[in-house]
């Protein structure tokens, strides 16, 4: 079975120009507003020899409990659960905000391996613009570019890093 990545994160974070960088598509619809992407939406992409699929969720505000907020709540869960590695974005223009803390201590509790992406760092080093995020508790902070493709081969690299080493000589489940 190919891997599956998950990308979460609050609203206007630019988890759908990640989706669209990765997957090498326009497939999902990209704008300056928030709560745009509301289901999950998935696409296939490939990094060096591995093949992987990818999934965009609307914006996640975890302790919602009624209205579109809650189902869309529900519809990261749900893309969170299919995941073998969940790609949590910030924005690394904004800084870190309390519904980040929010669903980094939802992540937390999870056990499955997350990756902490900075996007939009353009021109950003890791260090100190991005040390605030290391108070997420997530470990390590990847610096993207989404619109720019900057930082996505090392975001991939490490995604394909945290997940379990198939046999090559065993056939690839269809």
């Amino acid at each position: 079975m190919m891997p599956v990545l998950a990308l979460v994160g609050r609203p206007n974070v630019g988890k759908s120009t990640l989706f669209n960088r990765l997957t090498k598509s326009r497939d999902a619809i990209v704008a300056d507003y928030a709560g745009l992407t509301r289901d999950r939406h998935y696409g296939n992409a490939k990094h060096g020899r591995h093949e992987f699929i990818v999934i965009d969720a609307g914006g996640f505000e975890p302790d919602a409990t009624s209205g579109i907020f809650k189902e869309m709540a529900k519809q990261t869960r749900q893309a969170v659960a299919e995941a073998d590695v969940v790609v949590f974005v910030v924005d690394a223009r904004e800084g870190v905000s309390a519904q980040d803390h929010d669903i980094a201590g939802y992540l937390r509790k999870l056990g499955k391996p997350c990756l902490l992406v900075a996007n939009k760092a353009e021109g950003m080093k890791e260090g100190v613009q991005l040390g605030e995020f290391f108070e997420l508790g997530l470990g390590d902070v990847l610096p993207v570019s989404a619109a720019h493709g900057q930082g996505t081969h090392a975001l991939l690299d490490r995604a394909f890093e945290s997940l379990p080493v198939r046999d090559e000589s065993e056939p690839a489940e269809a």
